[in-house]
């Protein structure tokens, strides 16, 4: 019995140790100030999912002031959006949470999928935002889908939660096939410059490798080697080293479980033409560098937006997969412009 409590002791005392290095990842300071922890005091709120699990909810700046709701991407947490919070949180209240497994959240019982990353939302909206209040809501990546998947599952509470939706660097599905991350995996086969064809059709190389590096639950490592990919694959060429090292500490940060677990899902993850249930202004925003979810598959939701006529801008920046990091000032002047009901009906590119 001693020897079994003992090792309880342990485990739970290793299980803090690795938490509070994961909230260390998240927490670092960097010279450049808006990449630093929030000053500006927060609310805490609590949230529970259907399922019963807890959901770390943060809200920044005055209570009285208009919301704008920001939801992170695959991998990452709340600190993902510092650069917004330390911008907008002084006269705007920001609304951040970590989905579920991320950052502080718990993983629950139920699977990462469309459905869950559309009640855990409606869930955290329902806790923030006042009888008749309606925010700004950007998704950035995984973030993006999640709102997608909301707007299908629940296309009722669109107009009555949103004023105007911001989606950035995501995609509608189809992540398998058309995500350009590894190199030579994931892409048309090629011999001497020349794609390889079979009866007339491209080949294109296995995926096994790449979702085998994505989903296997394994500790993400640091050091300047990972760093000088990390920059290549998922950020562009311009990103600064203090960026680099932020955007990767947010994601290292990240349980392997929940890394692994949602790459599974976002794999398989099919919204099709979900986007059509936003119906507010909605600005779109790709990268023409990014790899993991490369500008054409977020023309697909422009289109789709256009079609319905609520596509108030679209935007293909030459950033990588982190645009609101890699573009601070750029992505702030689009949410302040949204923020402040500027949106406007065009299309933009370049």
């Amino acid at each position: 019995m001693l020897v079994k409590s003992m090792k309880t002791l342990a485990e739970a005392r290793n299980g803090a140790l690795t938490a509070a290095y994961r909230a260390g990842l998240r927490s670092r300071t960097f010279r450049t100030a808006s990449l630093n922890t929030p000053t500006v005091p927060h609310e805490v709120i609590p949230v529970t999912t259907v399922d019963g699990a807890r959901l770390r909810v943060h809200a920044y700046g005055p209570a009285d002031g208009q919301t704008i709701v920001l939801i992170h991407g695959w991998s990452c947490s709340i600190e993902y959006w510092n650069p917004q919070i330390n911008a907008f949180a002084d006269r705007y209240r920001v609304v951040c949470y970590d989905q579920r497994g991320h950052g502080e959240s718990q993983l629950g019982t139920v699977g990462p999928g469309a459905e869950t990353l559309a009640d855990d939302l409606s869930a955290v909206l329902d806790a923030t935002l006042r009888p008749g209040e309606l925010a700004v809501l950007a998704g950035h990546s995984m973030g993006g889908m999640t709102l997608q998947a909301w707007a299908a599952r629940y296309p009722e509470q669109v107009e009555r939660r949103a004023r105007a939706v911001i989606l950035v660097n995501t995609t509608s599905g189809n992540v398998r096939y058309d995500t350009d991350l590894l190199p030579l995996l994931n892409r048309t086969l090629t011999i001497s410059n020349k794609p390889v064809t079979v009866f007339g059709s491209p080949v294109r190389m296995p995926a096994l490798v790449s979702e085998t590096v994505l989903t296997t639950p394994v500790p993400l490592p640091g050091g300047w080697p990972v760093a000088t990919v990390f920059k290549s694959r998922v950020m562009s060429k311009n990103s600064t080293s203090d960026e680099v090292n932020f955007s990767l500490g947010i994601v290292r940060s990240c349980r392997p479980l929940t890394r692994g677990r949602y790459a599974a899902a976002l794999a398989d993850l099919q919204l099709g033409d979900a986007a059509k249930h936003l119906t507010v202004p909605t600005t779109v925003i790709a990268g023409s560098n990014d790899h993991l979810l490369p500008a054409r598959m977020s023309r697909t939701i422009a289109e789709t937006l256009s079609g319905t006529g609520y596509l108030a801008d679209y935007h293909v920046w030459p950033t990588g997969h982190l645009g609101n990091i890699e573009a601070a000032d750029r992505f702030n002047a689009v949410l302040e412009q949204v923020a402040g009901g500027e949106t406007l009906r065009t299309a933009e590119a370049g």
